[in-house]
């Protein structure tokens, strides 16, 4: 499956590369996999033996016709189904196995998409920024491991197939590549999920930071007081407020990789915070910083902490009427 968001260009020299007579397009992430050798092992990590149909998502018209006019008059023909469009809009078909190598600027949103389809699929294999996909397999303790990779995790067995450079691809993109295996859990854990991206999203932010310190903010403080007075006030249960969340939306605003751009920052570095709030000595600061002794979270780091650790937190925070959302 291919796909993604198509920008207005001018026709350019410089931003075409041909094969064939098909001219590819950096813009759109068309940075095309000329080694028969890997596709054929790409192919062979998925586990497919037999293929009874192959549906293809792609978002260049010239491409669609170009893949129909070379199946037309073949055996495939009956068994291949292009649907033109952006993969990250269109409404998915059931499929058991998904090959893909993708434009890497739509990677967090499409394997989000991937994980929220059902049925749930068998496995999907697919090709990412080398960085992208480290930070999916990153375990804690990791420099790469991140939101990403905590909530990829909470949905998925992922595993590192191997690693493409950048000189296998035509035109050639300026990072490396890898393959990765990514297996939905079947069932999915019991978990809110809108309150857990509230959660991750807060530890997250100051990954480094021990949690005591994250917590003793003004802002965060503010934010959770707010949550707790208004169900207090309607003297509701916990899905009042949280109600339930798309598994696809765990992949808002998660970090996305381009072929084309490579800068090395890592946007979750320890920041120095102005908001910290200080020893108010507050009634309810004391109660936050209660539920972080009573599991022995408050000078841990995000950074660190395992699936069953941010389970375990927010079960802490939610039977004492705390709440992210």
């Amino acid at each position: 499956m291919a796909g993604g968001k198509m920008r207005k260009e001018k026709p350019s020299r410089a931003n075409k590369q041909y094969q064939g007579g098909i001219s590819f397009h950096k813009s759109k992430g068309q940075h095309i996999l000329k080694n028969p050798l890997l596709v054929d092992t790409i192919v062979q990590k998925s586990g497919i033996k037999t293929g009874k149909s192959v549906i293809a998502v792609e978002l260049d018209p010239w491409m669609v016709l170009e893949l129909t006019r070379r199946c037309q008059g073949t055996p495939f023909s009956n068994q291949l189904k292009v649907i033109q469009g952006d993969v990250l809009k269109v409404d998915l078909p059931y499929f058991d196995i998904c090959v893909a190598n993708i434009p890497y600027q739509i990677s967090s949103p499409l394997t989000f998409k991937l994980l929220a389809h059902r049925p749930v699929f068998r496995c999907a294999v697919i090709m990412f920024q080398r960085e992208f996909a480290m930070r999916l397999v990153a375990q804690p303790g990791d420099n790469l491991y991140c939101r990403l990779s905590v909530n990829t995790q909470l949905l998925s067995r992922i595993s590192h197939l191997l690693k493409v450079g950048k000189n296998n691809f035509r035109p050639p993109p300026k990072v490396d590549s890898s393959v990765v295996r990514i297996e939905p859990r079947k069932p999915l854990p019991p978990v809110n999920f809108k309150e857990w991206d509230g959660l991750i999203r807060l530890c997250f932010n100051r990954k480094n930071k021990t949690l005591g310190s994250v917590f003793r903010q003004k802002s965060v403080l503010s934010l959770l007081e707010k949550n707790y007075k208004t169900l207090q006030a309607l003297k509701g249960s916990s899905e009042d407020m949280a109600g339930e969340m798309d598994v696809a939306a765990l992949g808002d605003t998660c970090e996305d990789m381009s072929m084309e751009i490579d800068d090395g920052k890592d946007d979750e570095m320890e920041v120095e915070d102005d908001d910290d709030a200080g020893g108010d000595g507050s009634d309810f600061k004391a109660k936050i910083i209660g539920i972080l002794k009573q599991g022995d979270f408050e000078e841990k780091r995000s950074s660190k902490l395992t699936q069953v650790d941010f389970l375990y937190l927010l079960s802490l925070f939610s039977k004492a009427g705390i709440h992210f959302s």
